[in-house]
């Protein structure tokens, strides 16, 4: 696998963060209006008279891959100060558009500080990904050693954003562990079924189970080499996930919520279940993870709602979490369904 068969891994990583942002930065997309006001009247307004420094950061953070990613992808193709003109554009023309569309949501409000904040973190990552993109993502240091343990080519690019994404619906601390493909919460659907805590002890040990058999499949068929160190490894970063978000958004209270018997009993059924599959050949291993996946994912979407984990976000307050609550709650009803046609179309190793 040369390097330039594989040199739009910047490009895809470009194109899934910018999509991500814009999503991010106008959800919920609900009460649209007209008020009225110049939509670029915020450029002119004087300095918010609320702001925290958590804010400013977060602008400034959630551009800078984005500028990162840019310039990786354009450098192959332009000059240096090109490239990183190009980002920096790509990314205060995002942010522009961005605020000017707030405008017309109730639950946003544009802001020239973070329209300053946004081009900054782009600039900042522009000027990251001169320095180390190409070295990094282009047939540099990282792109040889991604090719030497995991799967090459567009299949291994996907299924590891595939495994990036996942390790993101972690981060939501409305889910249960491990419990994406929700698409209730989505579209706002009622519970199929009422509340009873032996019936929510039972679907989360199903879940969980199932949930921890696809991932870890997901990865063995990523690793080229140490099949068993990378899924393990992949698990206990999620766990590790999980635990920090629910630390920092429940303002240092409940970070071990996920961990309920139910939960608890489903991982270790799972890996259990796992260590079992793996006996078999690759292409059986694919097609029981794609089972294990399609169970999960109705598993979830049937699961009753737990009011003890209702009571548990009483504590989350998400207004400066909007755009993160936004993300990964896309990600998180969404990935199952990204996962299983990956599955389906990746070829098993003969």
């Amino acid at each position: 696998m040369t390097a330039r068969a594989s040199s739009n891994l910047p490009l895809k990583l470009a194109g899934a963060w910018t999509l991500l942002v814009a999503y991010g930065s106008l959800y919920p997309f609900a009460g649209w209006r007209d008020t009225g006001v110049d939509p670029l009247a915020f450029l002119s307004a004087g300095w918010p008279r609320y702001f925290t420094t958590f804010d400013l950061a977060a602008n400034v953070l959630a551009y800078l891959p984005l500028g990162f990613f840019w310039t990786a992808a354009l450098i192959r193709h332009l000059a240096p100060i090109l490239a990183i003109g190009l980002a920096l554009l790509i990314g205060a023309g995002l942010s522009l558009g961005i605020e000017i569309v707030q405008n017309f949501l109730p639950s946003r409000v544009p802001s020239n500080l973070d329209f300053a904040c946004n081009s900054v973190g782009a600039l900042i990552g522009a000027f990251l990904g001169l320095a180390g993109g190409r070295t990094l993502l282009d047939g540099g240091r990282l792109h040889r050693w991604r090719e030497r343990r995991f799967l090459p080519g567009a299949g291994g690019d996907a299924g590891l954003l595939l495994v990036a994404f996942w390790l993101m619906t972690q981060l939501d601390p409305e889910s249960i562990l491990f419990g994406s493909g929700n698409l209730r919460g989505l579209f706002g659907l009622p519970a199929a079924l009422d509340f009873a805590a032996e019936r929510i002890r039972s679907f989360e040990l199903a879940t969980v189970a199932a949930q921890t058999v696809a991932i870890a499949l997901i990865g063995a068929r990523l690793a080229r080499a140490r099949p068993f160190r990378f899924p393990l490894a992949l698990i206990l970063l999620a766990l590790v996930v999980k635990s920090a978000a629910l630390f920092v958004l429940m303002q240092g209270v409940h970070g071990l919520a996920w961990a309920t018997p139910g939960t608890l009993a489903g991982l270790a059924l799972g890996l259990l279940l796992w260590g079992a599959a793996m006996a078999f050949a690759p292409a059986v291993r694919q097609a029981i993870a794609a089972l294990a996946l399609m169970v999960a994912a109705v598993l979830v979407n049937l699961m009753p709602d737990n009011p003890y984990l209702a009571d548990t976000l009483r504590v989350w307050q998400q207004g400066h979490f909007l755009n993160f609550n936004g993300l990964t709650r896309l990600a998180t009803a969404l990935w199952p369904f990204f996962a299983l046609p990956w599955l389906m179309l990746s070829r098993s190793e003969r």
